[in-house]
């Protein structure tokens, strides 16, 4: 069992979701496309993996950012959450600050993610596809560029922007000041 701060509760979701998977380091370094070695020590909370890294390691296991965070999480409080108890995680990369907003175990299908991105930060994301998940970007303050899957959009406060996993998408913050958005992904059924 790995640490018990973030590092190690992430690598312990991904070895359990390994596993249910039925799957090696081997294997799952493979369809993740990073290093065995990396790979093992995510899962014994020995690295502080970047964003980029865990996409990776996500396409892999056939689930989501959010859903392997989510899983990470303490177990269900009840069905409310107070900004005091929600965890965060720092990208060691770029900067950015991620609070997961939703109750942990409220077995809902929709998270709603918070994201402080620093001025002047970018990320680029090779996501594969979730089935059955989507996702939809929205500012709350500041400006935020994306480019999803070779098209470019420039969102300011209030816009939002729904996403399909899938395609490469790249983040960035053009101003002097952080931005702040939701990202709220959907686990269920797209409606028609």
């Amino acid at each position: 069992m790995a640490e018990t701060g973030i590092d190690g509760r992430i690598g312990d979701r991904v070895r359990a979701l390994r596993a249910e998977r039925g799957l090696t380091l081997d294997g799952l370094a493979r369809l993740a496309d990073v290093s065995r070695a990396m790979l093992s020590r995510v899962e014994r909370g020995e690295s502080s993996p970047t964003a980029q890294l865990l996409v990776k390691i996500c396409g892999g296991l056939g689930t989501s950012l959010s859903a392997l965070f989510a899983a990470a999480e303490a177990p269900a409080s009840g069905p409310l959450s107070r900004r005091a108890d929600q965890p965060t995680w720092r990208d060691p990369e770029s900067g950015y600050v991620r609070r997961n907003v939703s109750p942990p175990g409220s077995g809902s299908a929709v998270e709603v993610v918070e994201v402080e991105f620093p001025a002047g930060g970018s990320v680029s994301f090779e996501n594969r596809r979730v089935a059955g998940a989507d996702q939809h970007v929205w500012v709350l303050d500041g400006v935020l560029e994306l480019e999803v899957g070779g098209e470019a959009f420039r969102l300011e406060a209030g816009d939002c922007l729904v996403m399909r996993f899938g395609v490469p998408v790249a983040f960035r913050n053009p101003s002097a000041r952080p931005v702040r958005y939701a990202v709220i992904v959907s686990h269920g059924r797209a409606r028609p």
